[in-house]
């Protein structure tokens, strides 16, 4: 169920979103109000789960991380303990940046992000050890035309 959000929030929202290293002096003075309530605001859409956490977001290229793949997986397995192998071998692969059980002809979407072919060879090789696929298909972006956290609010 969504949260009941008025334009005050969102507007405190969409500050976090642009910049959530900004003091909240800052933000109450972009939002049209004052600290102590822009604080509370915040404390209750984190206690409500809207705000999930904050983090900085690093430049995948400035850190060698060059190689962005999309791997289409389909299995022909689909027990609940394949599933929970599967699903802690992702959680623990750290090149995997998103997983996603899809409807369809293909099972499972990762987003992977790694240096180079054969980084992403060792990747592949170690999933396709840890656990049963059927087939798998990696996709090499070329360009990245968009990618944002930020959601519309």
């Amino acid at each position: 169920m969504a949260a009941q959000l008025d334009e005050l929030d969102r507007k405190i929202l969409a500050e976090l979103q642009q910049d959530a290293s900004q003091s909240l002096d800052e933000i109450a003075r972009k939002v049209g109000s004052s600290k102590t309530p822009v604080w509370n605001r915040i404390k209750k859409m984190k206690d409500l789960g809207v705000i999930t956490r904050q983090t900085a977001i690093l430049d995948a290229e400035a850190l060698g991380l060059e190689a962005c793949f999309f791997v289409l997986i389909r299995t022909s397995e689909h027990e609940a303990d394949w599933q929970r192998k599967f699903l802690k071998t992702l959680q623990e692969r750290p090149e995997v940046l998103e997983a996603h059980r899809l409807a369809g002809d293909i099972d499972y979407i990762l987003k992977v992000r790694v240096k180079n072919a054969r980084a992403y060879d060792s990747f592949y090789q170690a999933l396709i050890s840890e656990v049963k696929i059927y087939n798998v298909t990696a996709l090499l972006s070329m360009e990245e035309i968009k990618s944002t956290t930020v959601l519309p609010v």
